[in-house]
């Protein structure tokens, strides 16, 4: 999302919300209960409709997510908080603090993401989580040596190609100093009544004494599913001593489906946003409001210049004026819409907006471009010609959004171009 489609959609929000908002220039210093800086009311119920339907289109999703009994305090929504404090930290110290990113207080004892992971997150647009959908563990029963878990990947959103996919389960510890082997496979067929064949994804060695998560790359097995659903057929693990013997999984302290809810298995993928799909995207978004933005233009167009009658005009009548071009403020509550069952973080995010006259003479802190400059003057000489320079965003920053879908698994989301920064006249 550019510049001109915040600019497009701000308009069609700020009329919806009919919020009273409070001006502030780039520089001001928000307070800390963000809310307090803002004076509005209830919404109305067709008003609160039309916003959610905008804010879905922007975040990218056909209709609000209805998750079946979400969980947050399962091991995928833990790890998957993880991954969001670590975009957000790495937001705050690119720029400043606001309500948006605050980091999530989490379980202390929970394992935080490691350094290959943060690696796979800085190169990822949207990263998804999946719980283990096998209802039966057969590691309750002494003579198994096998575990067996499936994944839902049918909700991979069109476009987005899987960088990376990793399987994760919980060890804890056992009073024995001994090694072994811990594979995992991917289920290639089964077959009645035998062993099902398999193909060997990844493997590592473990202790006894071992605690905390193991992580295995199934990154191939992930682009073969997405590629080809109908043999998403699941993954095996298996464990075997040193001298080849078959070992029970629970008895060296693997974690399965009856576990502790922050210790479940769980897989996580990584997803990149193709350039195309992208475009596609904006480019549906930015012909729906086409006729919005040259409504706005025409209004602000035919708006009295402020600037310059700055010593000319009496202070009474010199208020009524439209201010100069600056950044103002907006929130956006999701909690205000009713989607805190869905949106786990952030309760809301402040997206601002750029409102003002772009008035000749352009000040210095109007961030105008030359081309706006000469503009700005041509139209002051022939008003009935050349338009006036338009206030808009000249800088722009992302939020990341988690969330549940359909089926309670997280998502979590970059999205581009959703804060203003700066304003300026163009």
């Amino acid at each position: 999302m550019n510049a001109l489609t915040v600019k497009r959609r701000l308009p069609v929000l700020l009329f919806l919300f009919h919020i009273s908002l409070s001006s502030i220039s780039s520089n001001t210093i928000l307070e800390n209960d963000f809310h307090s800086s803002f004076v509005q009311r209830r919404l109305k119920g067709h008003e609160r409709r039309e916003i959610q339907k905008e804010i879905l289109t922007i975040l990218g999703l056909q209709h609000r997510p209805r998750p079946y009994l979400p969980e947050k305090k399962k091991s995928a929504p833990l790890f998957m908080m993880d991954l969001y404090n670590a975009v957000n930290i790495e937001e705050m110290h690119a720029e400043d603090v606001s309500y948006s990113n605050k980091p999530i207080s989490l379980n202390e004892a929970f394992s935080l993401a490691t350094d290959q992971e943060n690696g796979f997150l800085a190169h990822a647009d949207t990263v998804m989580s999946f719980a283990n959908l096998v209802d039966n563990d057969n590691e309750l029963h002494k003579n198994s040596y096998r575990q067996k878990f499936k994944f839902d990947l049918t909700d991979i959103p069109l476009g987005d190609e899987l960088t990376a996919a990793e399987f994760r389960i919980y060890k804890d510890y056992v009073q024995n100093n001994e090694t072994y082997q811990v594979t995992i496979y991917q289920v290639l067929k089964k077959q009645a009544d035998k062993d099902p064949y398999l193909f060997q994804v990844d493997s590592r060695t473990i202790w006894g004494t071992e605690k905390g998560w193991l992580t295995f790359d199934i990154t191939a097995t992930g682009n073969h599913w997405v590629m080809n659903p109908h043999y998403n057929l699941g993954l095996q693990l298996s464990v075997e001593s040193m001298d080849m013997q078959n070992v029970n999984p629970r008895l060296v302290g693997l974690v399965g489906k009856n576990g502790p809810q922050d210790k479940q298995p769980f897989m996580v993928a990584f997803f990149k946003t193709s350039d195309i799909h992208l475009r596609s995207v904006r480019s549906t978004s930015n012909k729906h409001w086409n006729q919005e933005r040259a409504k706005t233009y025409k209004e602000q167009d035919n708006l009295p210049p402020a600037n310059i009658t700055d010593g000319i005009m009496p202070p009474g009548k010199r208020r009524f004026l439209k201010q100069a071009c600056k950044k103002h403020e907006l929130f956006v509550s999701f909690r205000d819409l009713g989607w805190q069952d869905w949106i786990i973080a952030p309760e809301g995010y402040a997206a601002y907006y750029c409102d003002g006259e772009c008035a000749f003479p352009l000040n210095s802190f109007m961030n105008a471009t030359n081309h706006a400059i000469v503009q700005t003057l041509v139209h002051f000489i022939n008003p009935e010609t050349v338009p006036k320079p338009c206030c808009a965003p000249t800088q722009l920053n992302g939020i990341s959004v988690l969330y549940f879908d359909d089926s309670a698994n997280v998502i979590l989301k970059k999205y581009k171009n959703m804060v203003v920064q700066a304003c300026g006249c163009h």
